[in-house]
Formats: structure tokens, sequence, C-alpha cells
């Protein structure tokens, strides 16, 4: 294009042609294509082939909120739920900074070379006020991730209990039909909450670290009393003497419990995950508690009492999901909601008037 200020004129002038503008799509960007939606026997027969993608896909499903996916995400449960149950549920919990993530990694690298298959549910906490999560546990475990006998899930806890994302029950039934025999379960911290966690485990184990002052101090007799062994990490370097104290520390406090259930006695060891000494032991722990609730059929009972439980945790889920998502009860809410914070009513008397409405309308619907 040629510039009128160029011409002879407009002596001293110079005006620099312009550039001819670029396309508003670049040309050599490469657009990627919508995934087909699978059926449930599709991502029945891939999940049973050990395909990873498709496990992945099928776990997204189950964790998503939309009415449409539950559908098909309880269909392809449903198909996998006679190939599950033939793997070592493992859940682990901790204080922060217990180095729970490097333990796993430490832990899993070493079955992995023994020829197992290894599936990390790895719940990383929601925030509260962005409901967002980091999902960094992938990042902090490259070894284990690398593996292709392994696979890592870090999965958002959505303000769920007992640290744990609500559909990791359902997840760990996908897994178990893919192949995989051993079920890590990392739960986002110590709290009287880890109940959920506990009632989807063989066993439960609690990772303390020492060195931080009063070791027992942080822990709840709750958490201790759930769990079926103590591992206390980063015994190394200068830290050996006082692991070693923390340990004995920790079986005079187990001894005065009252029995479990199962009848196992639980145990405490001392590891590093850094060094990978240590971890074995931890594992022997495991496996010990395996066959001795087999041989007593605990082991069984166990798992009978969990999934009753989480029959009811379902009910509970989905009648409190469809009270918060009746559009009819919206108005309701927000009305007795106002009531609440102008003290017209009581917090108490506004839920029992809601609830009574709520159980009326049902009642009406049905007849």
């Amino acid at each position: 294009m040629q510039h009128p200020e160029n011409s002879a004129e407009y002596a001293g002038l110079t005006v620099n042609e312009g550039v001819i503008s670029p396309p508003s799509v670049n040309p050599y960007s490469t657009f990627r294509r919508k995934r087909r939606t699978l059926s449930p026997e599709e991502y029945y027969h891939g999940i049973l082939n050990g395909d990873i993608s498709i496990l992945g896909q099928a776990v997204t499903l189950v964790e998503s909120s939309l009415p449409s996916d539950q559908v098909i995400a309880q269909k392809v449960i449903e198909l996998c739920l006679p190939h599950a149950g033939k793997s070592i549920r493992l859940g682990i919990t901790g204080v922060p900074g217990a180095g729970k993530s490097t333990f796993i990694e430490s832990l899993g690298t070493e079955l992995v070379r023994q020829g197992k298959k290894l599936a990390v549910l790895a719940i990383d906490p929601s925030s509260e006020r962005t409901k967002g999560s980091i999902l960094g546990d992938k990042t902090r475990m490259t070894e284990l991730s690398a593996s292709k006998s392994a696979f890592i899930r870090p999965s958002p806890s959505a303000g769920s209990l007992g640290g744990v994302a609500r559909k990791t029950r359902e997840t760990i039934v996908l897994c178990e039909a893919a192949g995989f025999n051993t079920i890590f379960v990392e739960t986002v911290g110590v709290g009287q909450s880890e109940t959920a966690a506990h009632s989807m485990v063989d066993f439960f184990l609690l990772l303390q670290v020492t060195g931080t002052g009063d070791e027992l101090q942080g822990i709840k007799r709750g958490i201790m009393e759930m769990a079926d062994g103590i591992a206390i990490n980063k015994c190394d370097g200068n830290n050996r003497e006082k692991a070693e104290v923390a340990r004995t520390q920790f079986r005079n406090a187990l001894a005065l419990f009252p029995p479990t259930q199962s009848g196992w006695k639980p145990d405490v060891k001392t590891c590093s995950s850094i060094e990978g000494t240590g971890i074995t032991d931890v594992w022997k722990m495991v496996e010990d508690y395996i066959i001795f609730t087999k041989r007593n059929g605990f082991f069984n009972r166990h798992r009978t009492e969990q999934a009753k439980y989480w029959m009811y945790e379902t009910i509970n889920s989905q009648l409190l999901g469809n009270f918060y998502n009746c559009e009819h009860f919206a108005p309701l809410i927000e009305e007795a909601e106002r009531k609440v914070l102008a003290n017209e009513v009581s917090s108490f008397t506004a839920a029992n008037r809601l609830l009574d409405e709520y159980f009326t309308t049902q009642v009406n619907t049905i007849e």
C-alpha cells in the first residue's frame, strides 16, 4: 500500500509500508477432535483389556456430576463389578509433611519391581473458596508415574468427608477390573473424618514423622484406633534415634487400646522413603495382616460390611443431592435462609419446615 505522505510534496517525511495482516487463525495449529463418546460395553472391554486411556476416561466419567454421565458410569461399574475384588487395598494417611507421596513413590516402585500392578488414587484437598485443587501428587512420583505397571490418578476431594473423593470407591472397582492387584488410597490428612477412607481399604496405614516435638500430640485417638499399622517415616541421618524413641512411644500407646475387631495387633515400623530402608518391612506387615485376616474370616466379613456401608452412603448422597437440586425448593431455601439471617426463625425450625415440605412433596409425587 502506497502512502500519500511519501510523495514529493511532503519533503523530509517518510512512512514505512505496513505489513500484511496475519490471519485470525494460526494456519499451523492442529485442532484436536472431540473424543467420540463410548458405550458402556466399549468402556468395559477397554478396561478389561488394560487400556489405560479408556480407564482414565471411565474414571473421569465416574467423577462427573452430570446425570447423563452418571447413567453410563453406573452401567460400566455394574459390568466391571464381577471382575473386581481381587486386589490388596491399602489406605495411607498421615500428618501434613509426613512424606506420604514420597513414601508411595518408594513403596510403589518396589512393588512394581516385584511384578505387581499398582493403582494409586491420590486425593488432593479442594479449596473451600475456589473449589480448585493443585493435583500435584503425580509430579512428585516421577519414577512411579513412568512405569507401565502403575496408574496414578490424582483427584480433588471436592469437599467430601473423610479426605477422599466421593467416587473413589467406584474407581477402585474399575482399577481392579483393569488388572491392578494393588490399590493405594492416599488421603488428604489426619482427622476424625478419615472413617471414609478406612471403610474402603483392607489395611489402614498411619504414616508419622518424628523430630517435630511431642509425637503423640499431633495424632487423635480416633485415627490411631483405626490404624492397622503405623510407619514412622524419615528414619534417616540424625533422625534415626528419635525415630526409635517414637516407635517405642507409639507401641506403648497402642497397647492401651482395646483389641481390634480383626484380632490383629497393630505394629509400628520405621522407614526412610529417601533411602529406601524399612520399606519392605512395612509391606511385609501389610501382607502378614492380609494372611492373618483371611485365615480367621475377618477379611471377607470386613469387605461385606464395607459394601453395606457404601450402599447407605450412596443413599444419603442421593437424598442430599435430590433435595438441593430440586427446582421447586430453590426459592423456599432462599426464603428460609433470609428468615434465619434476619433472626425471624431459628435454624432448626427453618430446617424442619423445609424437610416437612420436601417429604410432603415426595409423597404427593409418588401418589
